[in-house]
């Protein structure tokens, strides 16, 4: 191999998901230089889009929820006239009983819908005239919903929105750490209902133009291609970081990287890193800056999830599809999650006279399916795609695409846990983390944690005028 070159950059961004591209992206705006190394030939993580036989199928988030600061982004990179908004009057509806079920979206719903029993509906209407508090451990949302409303209502709603937004298992699952503002709400106002009606009150109009689910005509893909295209030259791909440790005393730098592009290896010399990989492969790049990093991230489970893109004739799908898709209980039976109608989200998805969707296998709960190989995948999702939506046909194009770590969990111990590397970053100045394992597995979380990171940068950069 080459001699070992010397280089240096103020800022390394690693990992080149939504994360670290829009970390990089925030840096460049705040006028901090940074470079971003992303190992694989391919930009976005488990983010990707890809067009077949007239198709358009996501093999990453179906949509992206418009908050404020992906909202921020979208506008930035250019993009905002492109966007396709669902409308979020879409019904979504649960596998029950073999028939699709509309899911309850309001309280008024829930007390009508026949996914809930006599008794559940009642300490769902009773439970703002009580007073709780959660317990001092930390509590698995399994636990409370038991706990405050009932196995029923667990079973039959919370359960497969966990799989839909975790593929993550209820009974481990940390209420405080998943669904942090539920916990929150009981915590403050002894109320779930409470707290959610009073936080409903406050929340300002903005009209719709600033919220709902949305996509672009060519897919969430091409939203990532054109924030890497923004960022130019200071993006590089099939770049692996093989280890990141304490810089010389003397070089006036934090850090040294080593890095391997095909067969060349180079030192890079950096004030700051931005670690945006999965938990994982960040606990080995920072072992060598201290081994309490490997203890904290290593133990946080990822889980395997495989996506099936199908592509019907319209006419041979007896389901009108009117809506935004389904979830399944896991007590109907089906290896299936979940299923989102694609074609009846965003325009674009599918040609004329066809349909799209796309089905989720896998997750904590049902990990094997994931292991088998695709053919056989893809034949068990059409099976019971056909049995819940009356296909009457093979699908015109199938596509599987699997992800051996696709979400993290947020289990028992999570909070303490991010809590704890928190602190620990900030006792190793410099170093920072981003992901989807740290503010919420979303596209908008991820965003919101990318750019808070790039905000405590430029907090370290400007009282001194360098990194």
């Amino acid at each position: 191999m080459p001699n070992p070159t010397v280089a240096a950059a103020p800022v390394i961004v690693i990992g080149g998901g939504i994360s670290g591209l829009a970390c990089a992206f925030r840096l460049k705006q705040l006028g901090i230089p940074a470079l971003l190394f992303e190992k694989s030939d391919r930009f976005g993580g488990v983010i990707s889009t890809a067009e077949q036989d007239g198709f358009l199928f996501e093999f990453g988030p179906q949509g992206v929820l418009l908050t404020p600061t992906v909202a921020e982004l979208v506008e930035a990179v250019g993009m905002a006239d492109e966007m396709l908004r669902a409308d979020p009057r879409a019904p979504r509806f649960i596998y029950f009983g073999g028939k699709l079920v509309p899911a309850p979206m309001s309280p008024p719903a829930l007390l009508k819908s026949s996914l809930l029993d006599l008794a559940t509906k009642w300490r769902l209407a009773s439970e703002p005239l009580r007073h709780s508090h959660p317990p001092e451990f930390d509590e698995s949302v399994a636990a409370f919903v038991r706990r405050k409303f009932g196995a029923s209502l667990l079973d039959n709603l919370v359960a497969p929105f966990v799989s839909g937004v975790y593929a993550g298992d209820p009974e481990q699952l940390s209420l405080r750490a998943a669904f942090p503002q539920v916990h929150e709400w009981e915590k403050t106002h002894g109320s779930v209902l409470r707290g959610a009606i009073k936080q409903m009150r406050q929340k300002p109009k903005d009209g719709g133009e600033r919220s709902g689910l949305v996509s672009f005509p060519r897919g969430v893909g091409s939203f990532l291609d054109a924030l890497r295209a923004r960022l130019g030259t200071s993006v590089h791909s099939g770049v692996s970081v093989n280890s990141v440790t304490l810089g010389d005393e003397g070089s006036g730098a934090r850090f040294t990287l080593e890095i391997e592009t095909g067969e060349r290896r180079e030192t890079i010399a950096a004030s700051a890193v931005v670690i945006a990989t999965e938990p994982h492969a960040a606990a080995n790049l920072l072992r060598p800056i201290s081994l309490q990093f490997e203890r904290l991230l290593e133990p946080i489970a990822m889980v395997r999830v495989a996506m099936v893109a199908a592509g019907y004739r319209r006419k041979a799908v007896g389901h009108l599809l009117d809506g935004f898709g389904f979830l399944v209980p896991r007590k109907e039976g089906l290896r299936t999650l979940g299923t989102v109608w694609n074609s009846s989200l965003f325009p674009g998805r599918a040609p004329q006279g066809h349909v799209a969707m796309t089905s989720f296998v896998g997750g904590a709960t049902d990990p094997e399916i994931t292991t088998r190989p695709e053919e056989q995948i893809a034949a068990t999702v059409h099976e019971e795609l056909a049995r819940v939506l009356q296909i009457r046909e093979q699908p015109v194009v199938q596509r599987v695409h699997r992800y051996e770590r696709a979400l993290p969990q947020y289990n028992i111990g999570h909070t303490a846990r991010i809590e704890q590397l928190e602190q620990l970053c900030r006792e190793n100045p410099g170093i920072y983390v981003a992901g989807n394992y740290l503010g919420g597995p979303s596209f908008g979380a991820c965003v919101e944690r990318a750019f808070q990171v790039a905000r405590e940068i430029e907090a370290a950069v400007h009282p001194a005028g360098n990194v």
